[in-house]
């Protein structure tokens, strides 16, 4: 009975495989922000897609050995792409994203806040979560590839690393 299905399980892997890569894609694509700090919207959105793409996976094989094949392919998949992520650095660039500089020495950078979709409100208040007044107070601020913004002051510098921020503000200035 078994060597009957090898086929249909075979078309049931391939599937998977290619679906995890599709959305593997897509939920690249749709930024560092949307994967870090999940709304409703988006929590909608995604048991959409699972719902949508379930069938593509396993065609008209409705059988648990069907679903148990596209199940073991989603957790191989994701597996090997964790492995991959973690002994091949360009591969994680890819998969992850790199970390995004939102201010720099106390200046905005205004093209990377509308890159990364990030309004000011999300900035301050990821700033109040810090513990932070303003963005002026600010050695760095980094969206990270999780989602979340990493903050910087002055005074949590290292000692080389604030004087070379106090010496390029005192060269700007003269």
């Amino acid at each position: 009975m078994l060597p009957e299905h090898l086929p249909v399980l075979g078309e049931i892997v391939l599937r998977t495989a290619a679906i995890y890569m599709v959305v593997l894609l897509g939920v690249r694509l749709s930024g560092k922000r949307e994967v870090g700090q999940m709304t409703p919207f988006d929590l909608t959105l995604l048991l959409l897609i699972s719902n949508s793409v379930q069938n593509a996976m396993t065609g008209p094989d409705t059988s648990v050995t069907g679903g148990i094949a596209a199940a073991l392919t989603l957790l191989l998949m994701n597996y090997l792409v964790a492995e991959l992520s973690g002994t091949n650095r360009r591969f994680r660039k890819i998969i992850q994203g790199e970390p995004t500089l939102l201010v720099h020495d106390g200046q905005l950078l205004p093209a990377h806040l509308s890159k990364e979709h990030i309004s000011m409100d999300e900035l301050e208040r990821a700033l109040r979560e810090h513990g932070i007044n303003t963005y002026h107070d600010l050695a760095l601020a980094v969206l990270e590839v999780d989602g979340s913004i990493s903050c910087l002051k002055y005074d949590e510098l290292s000692p080389g690393a604030h004087n070379h921020l106090v010496r390029r503000k005192y060269l700007q200035k003269h």
